[in-house]
């Protein structure tokens, strides 16, 4: 599993880097709901997610749990 030492709270894009994927994969996967959404920090107007380790980690089961190194997503078995 790889290993990621955060220091401070990650941005989006620093935790798709991280994992492997494309930040808009990454967002696609929050939209839909297949991975769960990390602490949402309000600063100013706007409002910001603030990864941690541990949604990293969560991240990166997902995906090894999901796709395939370099194939894409795994196919469902069929009936």
């Amino acid at each position: 599993m790889l290993q990621v030492v955060a220091m401070s709270p990650m941005s989006t894009q620093q935790v798709a880097k991280a994992v492997g994927v494309n930040r808009v994969t990454l967002e696609r996967w929050l939209s839909t709901g297949k991975v769960k959404q990390p602490k949402m920090v309000r600063i100013g107007h706007g409002t910001f997610r603030q990864w941690n380790q541990a949604d990293v980690d969560r991240i990166l089961r997902f995906k090894q749990e999901n796709y395939r190194k370099g194939r894409g997503r795994r196919r469902k078995p069929k009936r």
